[in-house]
């Protein structure tokens, strides 16, 4: 790297910057992911299709952003983009099965479960470390069992397409966990946003596949809503989080994740009229709840920390 570039990246990266600026683009970048599933409805094309343009229209400016702060996009081991391509592809199912559900679900519910990687993940660390839960994790487990519980039921009364929807963006969790699993090793040699731009590369084509074959329109007829959910999503929401994320303990990140949901369930209550009764409210706060502890409980090693890069993202 040199002088120049070095110099970049500590004006970017550098823990220069006051406390202030890292808590407000945090709590930013959440908000404008909250903003994603609306913008996936109001897209003409189809959710899987405007999947993909969210990746490839972000694409050059990723590509800008790593050349900015000096990350490297070539010279990259073949093992290392070998395991990113394999992660891209989990991302492509993850944000296909998303959108998906985000056309079928209420928007409150989509942003929780789509969320949902860290409990898989927490589930996962007891599994490879053969262990028990202790304490605050098994009341992570009851939250979650019985916030999910609860949810997918208030779905199955509105009708068995709001469930389907639900079981598209829980998919989407799992696929979210297998992506962060599969670049645990791949991320240590590589920056945050050389890491988008290859994940993006490799992801992108198989989500256009995705949306051939499921016979979506592809081109939109109207550009405005894919322009702003990938400048939202995309490039702000990522953005700030991939800028904010690393100066904040599990416990504050959690907290912020959580506005995610509430905020997509205040859209969906808004603009298309999706009304949460006191059970739904108790189910979400249970899922939440259950988000939050297992981001706390989580270990550093499984590549916490990065953004529904986001998710969910």
């Amino acid at each position: 790297m040199t002088n120049t570039s070095a110099t970049k990246t500590s004006r970017l990266d550098s823990g220069s910057w006051p406390r202030w600026v890292f808590l407000a683009a945090l709590l930013l970048g959440n908000a404008a992911l909250a903003t994603g599933p609306w913008l996936v409805r109001l897209a003409d094309t189809g959710p899987v299709s405007a999947a993909f343009w969210r990746l490839f229209l972000a694409l050059p400016f990723l590509v800008l952003f790593a050349r900015i702060t000096g990350q490297r996009l070539r010279g990259i081991p073949r093992r290392t983009l070998s395991l990113v391509a394999l992660g891209a592809v989990a991302f492509a199912l993850d944000l296909s099965s998303w959108h998906i559900g985000i056309e079928q679900t209420r928007l409150g519910n989509a942003t929780l479960f789509g969320n949902a990687g860290s409990i898989v993940l927490l589930f996962w660390t007891f599994l490879i470390t053969r262990t028990l839960p202790r304490g605050l994790e098994w009341l992570a487990i009851v939250f979650a069992l019985g916030g999910a519980g609860i949810l997918l039921g208030r779905s199955l009364e509105i009708s068995t397409a709001t469930l389907i929807g639900d079981l598209f963006c829980l998919a989407a969790g799992l696929f979210y966990a297998v992506y962060l699993l599969t670049l645990q090793d791949a991320r240590k040699g590589i920056g945050a946003w050389s890491l988008l731009v290859w994940v993006s590369v490799f992801a992108s084509p198989v989500i256009l596949a995705l949306a051939i074959f499921a016979g979506e329109p592809v081109w939109p007829t109207d550009w405005t809503p894919v322009i702003i959910l990938f400048i939202t999503s995309q490039l702000f929401g990522q953005g700030l989080l991939v800028f904010s994320l690393r100066h904040f303990p599990p416990l504050i990140i959690g907290l912020a994740l959580l506005t995610q949901p509430a905020l997509a369930a205040l859209i969906g209550y808004s603009v298309f009229g999706e009304i949460l009764g006191a059970v739904d409210i108790l189910g979400m706060a249970m899922l939440g709840g259950a988000l939050l502890l297992a981001r706390v409980r989580l270990p550093k090693a499984p590549g916490h920390g990065t953004a529904k890069d986001g998710a969910a993202s």
